[in-house]
């Protein structure tokens, strides 16, 4: 699943591809925004870690990856 994770005072999300399902992920996330002083971390696919003060999250995203589209077709 791909989470993207919105940082206040900052331009850019975060975003990572993680190997949990949506529900674990919420579970994670929940668990760790239950705390106001504490930390999320995610992992991604290859092992790499994110690590996000929760006071400072401004918002979190839960989907699929967006596909990439080649060519010029119309929609």
């Amino acid at each position: 699943m791909e989470v993207k994770v919105g940082v206040q005072h900052s331009p850019r999300e975060l975003a990572v591809e993680s190997p949990l399902s949506a529900e674990e992920l919420e579970s994670l996330i929940n668990s760790a925004l239950s705390s106001s002083e504490g930390v999320l971390t995610l992992e991604d696919e290859r092992g790499r870690k994110l690590v996000v003060q929760v006071s400072k999250v401004a918002y979190i995203e839960i989907g699929e990856p967006e596909t990439r589209r080649v060519g010029f077709g119309a929609l």
